[in-house]
C-alpha cells in the first residue's frame, strides 16, 4: 500500500492547531503531526514542533536502525551529538544508526522528518 495522501491544507495555520499530538514522554515540549504513512512499511512524514525552551537534554540522544531526513521549517534547533545550532533551512539525511540529539531550542523549532522504518539496510 502507498502512503497516504490528502490535498493542500496547511498545517502551521493556528486554526490546525487541533490536529497536532503531543509526543509521549515530550508532553509540553513537543508535538507532532503525521503528514502522510504506508501502514504497511512504516513509512512516514511528520511535523515535530517543538516549543520554545523546549529541552530534552534529560532523554539524552537517539539512534534507530532505518534512515531518515530531516529539514529545519522554521526555529531552531541545537543538536548536542553534533554541537550544533540548526537554523531554518538545514537538512539532514541520516544513515541508520547515527546518533542525533538530544535538543533544545530557545524560540521554538517546526522539523520535518521524512522515516524509512521499513529499510533497515
Amino acid at each position: 500500500m502507498p502512503k497516504s495522501t490528502i490535498t493542500y491544507w496547511n498545517p502551521l495555520d493556528m486554526a490546525n492547531n487541533s490536529h497536532w499530538q503531543p509526543i509521549e514522554s515530550l508532553e509540553g515540549i513537543a508535538e507532532e503531526l503525521t503528514l502522510s504513512i504506508d501502514e504497511e512499511t512504516g513509512e512516514y512524514t511528520r511535523l515535530t514542533r517543538f516549543n520554545p525552551g523546549a529541552d530534552t537534554m534529560a532523554s539524552g540522544g537517539k539512534s534507530h536502525v532505518y534512515p531518515e531526513e530531516i529539514f529545519i521549517v522554521s526555529g531552531r534547533l541545537y543538536d548536542q551529538a553534533f554541537d550544533m545550532w540548526l537554523e531554518t533551512g538545514h537538512y539532514a539525511s541520516r544513515p541508520p544508526g547515527e546518533v542525533h540529539g538530544p535538543f533544545k531550542t530557545d524560540v521554538g523549532c517546526v522539523v520535518l522528518e521524512v522515516s524509512f522504518p521499513g529499510r533497515t539496510q
